[in-house]
């Protein structure tokens, strides 16, 4: 484990061609990191989210993205991706696949990844056709009781980057608030990298929910105070609601996209 700056963190753990997942539910999504491999020009990327929103709408938007691996995509409370959505649609700046899963089928896949498995079995999937659109979507029959089930791809990311609270001069991290699957990726990849608001002497006191992710699980850690801004990091700043709304209009439009890019993303860093 190394502390970083954010600049050298993304360089020498995001590759060209990596599967790259970037997670946090609510809070805590690492747009910080993800404006760094855009603005170090990271090219054909398999994006891995549970619920992509606007980090991956920018990334998608930059040119940075071959494929999508998500169970739901939008713009939380507001309505669609449109640099998603222009890129399914109509191939800009770059065509991009897609692979839609369901949050159960995600987070059992992030699971068996983080278990050393080669794929997820659940129960899931019946009555629905993504089945019909998705090839890693499959059934196995149970050993033991017979029952058909649900089976994915385990997911191994290449590289999992998330945002977190704290870490201490050790490596340590502390995610507090509401958890996702960040700990699940993190252990599913094979290289993580975490920036935190701030790296402290004691991680604690800790909430009951808390998670501490050991610093052998990670490779390296960035101090990246407002790392996660628009959204938030819970006990130290709020949900940029106005930027979401935003984020709406300046997204429908390339060329405005594109000027908003430059002035936000590309000068800074």
């Amino acid at each position: 484990m190394e502390f970083l700056s954010l600049k050298e963190a993304i360089a020498e753990y995001v590759e060209d061609g990596d599967v790259v997942a970037m997670e946090g539910f609510t809070h805590l999504i690492p747009f910080a990191a993800g404006h760094e491999v855009i603005r170090q020009g990271k090219r054909n990327l398999t994006l891995v989210r549970m619920t992509p929103d606007l980090i991956y709408d920018q990334l998608i938007g930059a040119g940075c993205a071959r494929k999508l691996v998500f169970s739901w995509g939008g713009n939380p409370g507001v309505g669609s991706l449109h640099r998603f959505r222009d890129a399914v649609e109509n191939g800009w700046p770059a065509p991009l696949e897609i692979e839609e899963h369901s949050h159960a089928a995600m987070a059992a896949a992030y699971a068996a990844g983080a278990s050393g498995l080669p794929c997820a079995v659940f129960r899931g999937y019946a009555g629905t056709d993504l089945v019909d659109h998705n090839p890693n979507i499959r059934t196995v029959e149970c050993p033991f009781t017979g029952e058909t089930l649900s089976a994915v791809p385990a997911l191994k990311p290449d590289v999992t980057v998330i945002h977190a609270q704290k870490a201490d001069r050790r490596g340590n991290v502390l995610i507090e608030g509401i958890v996702g699957v960040q700990k699940e990726a993190v252990l599913a990849a094979r290289k993580a990298v975490v920036t935190v608001e701030e790296v402290v002497d004691d991680l604690a006191p800790s909430s009951p929910n808390s998670v501490v992710l050991p610093a052998w699980t990670i490779d390296a850690v960035v101090e990246a105070p407002g790392g996660a801004w628009p959204s938030y990091a819970y006990g130290y700043y709020d949900r940029d609601n106005s930027f979401y709304l935003e984020w709406d209009e300046i997204s429908r439009d390339r060329e405005r996209f594109s000027a908003w890019m430059a002035d936000h993303v590309f000068s800074h860093g």
